[in-house]
C-alpha cells in the first residue's frame, strides 16, 4: 500500500492549456479569481474545499481536495516532497477512512479501492496542516460518489484515533472563509465558545455547521 497526493498551487485544467497559452500570460485575472472563489454549486464527487487553521509559521489558508478512486488499494501521494503536515492529515484521513468504514460509507470496503489526491493551494500557506476532516470527507464523497454541499468549506483536524483537533484560530478561518465566497462553514464543536467573538458583519454573511465527530461533518456537509 502507499500513498499519492498532486500538490500544486495552481492548476490549468488541460482544455484551457492552450488558450492559456496564447494569452502568454497564464490564466486571465478573472479565471483567478473565479478558481479561488467558493462557489455555490456542489462540486463533482471527491471535491472539497478545506481551510486549514495553520500552524507554526504558515498561515491558514484555503485549499481544494480533489479524490479520484478506482481499482486497486491505497492512497497514492505522487508529489515529493510532500510537506509533512500534509502528509500526516492525509495518513489520518486515510486510516480512520479505514477503521470507521461502516459508519462512514456503509458496506463499501475501502482498502478495495485506490484512491489519488490532488491539493492545490489558494493563499500563501502550502503545508497543508490540520485538513485532516476535509481530506476524509473527500475519500468518503469519491468512494461513495455523491457531492459535498455547494458554498460548503470545510475545516478541521483529525488524530489517528478519530479526534478532532481543536482550532485556535477559528475567527480567522471564518474571515478566510467569508473572503472566499464560502455560504456554510463546517467547523469542530469546539470551536463554538470562541466564535461568540464573531463579528457581526461577518456572522451576517456565513451559516456555521458545527460538529462533533467526523461522520456528524460529513452527514452534515454531504449533499442527499
Amino acid at each position: 500500500m502507499y500513498l499519492v497526493i498532486f500538490y500544486t498551487s495552481k492548476f490549468i485544467p488541460p482544455q484551457n492549456a492552450n488558450r492559456s497559452k496564447e494569452r502568454g500570460c497564464g490564466v486571465s485575472v478573472s479565471r483567478r479569481r473565479s478558481e479561488s472563489s467558493i462557489g455555490s454549486d456542489p462540486q463533482p464527487p471527491g471535491q472539497v474545499w478545506v481551510i486549514s487553521p495553520g500552524g507554526g509559521d504558515d498561515n491558514p489558508g484555503l485549499y481544494q481536495v480533489n479524490v479520484s478512486e478506482g481499482p486497486g488499494s491505497g492512497v497514492k501521494m505522487l508529489n515529493q516532497p510532500t510537506p509533512p503536515p500534509l502528509k500526516e492529515s492525509v495518513r489520518c484521513a486515510e486510516q480512520n477512512l479505514y477503521a470507521r468504514s461502516k459508519e462512514l460509507v456503509g458496506d463499501r470496503d475501502p482498502r478495495q479501492h485506490e484512491f489519488s489526491v490532488q491539493l492545490r493551494a489558494f493563499d500563501s500557506a502550502k503545508s497543508g496542516a490540520g485538513v485532516g476532516v476535509g481530506m476524509l470527507l473527500a475519500l468518503c464523497s469519491s468512494l461513495l460518489q455523491k457531492s459535498i454541499k455547494g458554498g460548503f468549506v470545510i475545516t478541521g483536524g483529525l488524530n489517528l484515533g478519530g479526534f478532532v483537533e481543536t482550532i485556535f484560530n477559528p475567527v480567522a478561518v471564518v474571515e478566510i472563509a467569508v473572503e472566499k465566497g464560502a455560504a456554510s462553514i463546517v467547523m469542530p464543536i469546539s470551536s463554538r465558545r470562541q466564535l461568540n467573538d464573531l463579528p457581526d458583519d461577518l456572522a451576517a454573511k456565513i451559516t456555521i455547521h458545527y460538529y462533533l465527530d467526523a461522520r456528524d461533518a460529513l452527514l452534515k456537509a454531504l449533499a442527499i
